[in-house]
């Protein structure tokens, strides 16, 4: 299967190598580009791409908001938004990730995390920049009041294990080998798990694991 991809970045340098990036992978094809964040939803809007690269910084509406317009609450199909951006700010990972992106990816992390993170959201996972996931997942743990305790969630056992792993980043593969269960029962793991919680990605799961102390900081 090959992955489409549209790139949305206000330097046309950037999106340049972006694009030779991706398309020397024989599964990624770069179906379009925008330089602004208007161009960006209406191009993702239009050709449905599977995954969309989105900058932070954007001429007439930001990266943020074109995440929430692609992938945001309230929008019926949503698309799947990697964010990709060289500023590593709280406010920005936070913005993207609850405006519904699948990951958040920094332009200096280098060429393979980028085809990572496509890959990983086109396979309906969700990947974050290790140099950014540790602080997150802290602030996630430590920010706010405390959550419900495990033994009140409505969730069997086996999905808790899984909703552990994946506040983790582990893949479904990774899942899977860990479990000792098959891949297509990870799969159901997690699909049952978002309809129970009623969420719509991986990012969403872990992010409520860590807020309501699901998973400890180990």
């Amino acid at each position: 299967m090959t992955i489409s991809v549209l790139i949305a970045d206000d330097q046309t340098m950037i999106r340049s190598g972006l694009r030779l990036i991706l398309e020397d992978q024989p599964d990624i094809t770069v179906v379009g580009e925008a330089a602004d964040g208007a161009e960006a939803v209406e191009a993702a809007r239009r050709l449905r791409p599977d995954v969309c690269l989105v900058d932070i910084r954007m001429p007439r509406l930001d990266g943020i908001e074109v995440t929430r317009a692609l992938a945001g609450p309230g929008v019926r199909d949503p698309l799947r938004v990697v964010v990709v951006t060289t500023f590593d700010l709280d406010e920005y990972v936070y913005g993207a990730l609850r405006g519904g992106a699948v990951g958040f990816v920094l332009k200096d992390a280098g060429p393979a995390l980028l085809v990572e993170a496509v890959r990983a959201a086109a396979n309906g996972e969700a990947l974050v920049s290790p140099s950014v996931t540790l602080r997150l997942l802290r602030h996630l743990a430590s920010g706010g009041a405390p959550g419900a305790r495990a033994a009140d969630v409505p969730l069997s056992d086996r999905q808790l294990e899984v909703v552990r792993a994946v506040a983790r980043g582990r893949t479904n593969q990774e899942i899977a080998a860990e479990l000792f269960i098959s891949l297509s029962t990870v799969k159901g793991h997690v699909a049952g798990i978002q309809s129970r919680l009623g969420f719509r990605n991986r990012i969403e799961i872990a992010a409520w694991a860590w807020e309501n102390r699901v998973v400890d900081g180990g």
